[in-house]
């Protein structure tokens, strides 16, 4: 491993939330969610001061209504996520070409491929460390400076490290571990502070008296190789030792996504099977999005009691990332296998993935078929109105979400608060208002309203 802490893990702080804030001064210093708001619906990203209340990702969104009521709840605006995220990845390319993008607000650089690699390998272990300080606290400002957001930056002579050391900098801080100091560090950690182990393992370990990597390291490789099998026993052990040589690789280019949840008790209901895969879609849904991906096979991996695995796919007309479609699908799936016995293992993949969705039909079938036209569904972010299921002889109603970015003919540009009992509630303001924008209420098809892009949080060079 490297004597010099040339890695280093990018982590956009809150990244969703934060750019809402950004977006809308009415918002900042205030409790933000960002989410599915329907009956369904879960949490992408909570802000800091929404955290503050308990609410935190994947959360339904219903139980975090409850824990923060009076937060600002809002679809996702992955337009201006990836815009935000763009800007952050040629900041991070500046100094090396070699970044690893883990999804819109997360990377890793390795820092001696770039520009001041040579001075890097020329120095002594302290002069390296000082130079990476000193690079990483420049990248935390460019970010600033560029759109207003905040970084937490970690550095580290592996990727195993340079990713501990960024939680321990969050939020909005750089935490730097010495070569050589791994195993000190890792020692008094919890052992899910260790990427891969979830729940499952995190129990297996428990019952075997292991709690903390310091556990890890002391039990020895054959015991871990026991309890989890030798694949992942082996990592789990070279990890509690500190111990990673992964290179950082650029533009990995995914063939899927997928999430899985492994159940302490199988799970032997079906209608409690079906809700953990409409949860499972969504948090597909979520790393598909993030990945700015899309896809169209949908993927449903089934271990039942006895420990067999089946899988069952379905291609669909046109690359998607609408949740509707890929739990809709899943559920299909799910009905062709028998669980009679009881599930212990549920997965939710998207494979075939593309840069563009097929916008989508498919979608909004299933909305109308699961009687969600009223407003009620499970929307997570899509710019642009939406008409609710039209009444013979009426015309439709154009539906707005919660977050929207929109323009009105006479008061510019603005963002919904909220709609309903056919009016719509636009708070106009935009990221370069000096105080919150005044709030006004229209009929929800007022001509003079219209969806709109998202605004830059820093305004174009030249203008005034």
């Amino acid at each position: 491993m490297r004597s010099v802490p040339s890695i280093i893990h990018l982590d956009m702080d809150a990244f969703f939330a934060a750019v809402e804030q950004a977006s809308k001064p009415s918002l900042r210093g205030k409790p933000v969610i960002v989410g599915g708001l329907g009956g369904r619906g879960v949490v992408s990203t909570a802000s800091y001061e929404a955290r503050k209340f308990g609410v935190h990702s994947a959360m339904p969104m219903a139980q975090a209504r409850r824990l923060c009521p009076n937060a600002a709840f809002l679809t996702g605006r992955f337009e201006a996520y990836r815009a935000n995220s763009e800007i952050v990845m040629s900041l991070l390319r500046e100094r090396s070409p070699l970044v690893e993008p883990l999804s819109l607000d997360e990377a890793f650089v390795d820092l001696e491929a770039g520009p001041y690699g040579p001075a890097l390998a020329a120095a002594t272990p302290a002069e390296g460390a000082q130079l990476v300080l000193a690079l990483a606290e420049d990248l935390r400002a460019d970010i600033v400076e560029r759109t207003g957001l905040t970084a937490s930056v970690g550095a580290a002579a592996s990727k195993l490290m340079a990713k501990i050391a960024s939680e321990q900098a969050k939020p909005d801080g750089l935490v730097l571990i010495e070569p050589g100091s791994e195993k000190s560090v890792l020692a008094p950690m919890p052992v899910r502070a260790l990427p891969g182990i979830g729940p499952a393992t995190e129990q297996a370990l428990r019952r075997a008296g292991l709690t903390s990597v310091a556990d890890l390291a002391e039990a020895g490789f054959e015991e871990l190789v026991g309890l989890l099998g030798k694949a992942h026993g082996a990592g789990v052990f070279q990890m509690a030792l500190g111990w990673d040589e992964r290179p950082v690789v650029p533009d990995r280019d995914a063939k899927s996504v997928s999430v899985e949840d492994t159940f302490e008790v199988d799970l032997a209901d079906r209608d409690r099977i079906l809700r953990e895969i409409d949860h499972l879609a969504a948090r597909c849904v979520r790393r598909l999005r993030a990945a700015g991906r899309s896809g169209r096979t949908v993927v449903l991996k089934v271990r039942r009691f006895d420990f067999s695995t089946l899988t069952r796919s379905e291609t669909l007309g046109g690359p998607t990332d609408e949740p509707e479609v890929i739990a809709a699908t899943a559920r299909r799936l799910a009905m062709q296998v028998d669980t009679t016995g009881g599930v212990r293992l549920l997965g939710v993949g998207v494979t075939q993935l593309a840069d563009y969705t097929q916008e989508d039909l498919f979608a909004q079938l299933e909305r109308e078929e699961k009687g969600e036209a009223d407003g009620e569904g499970e929307g997570e972010g899509e710019d642009g109105t939406e008409e609710a299921e039209a009444v013979p002889g009426e015309p439709a109603v154009r539906r707005w979400w919660p977050g929207q970015d929109v323009t009105h003919r006479e008061f510019g540009p603005g963002w919904v608060q909220g709609s309903g009992v056919g009016r719509v509630t636009v708070r106009f303001e935009t990221p370069y208002s000096e105080r919150p924008g005044r709030v006004r209420t229209f009929a929800v098809d007022d001509e003079g309203l219209a969806a709109s892009g998202a605004l830059p949080l820093r305004p174009p060079a030249g203008a005034g």
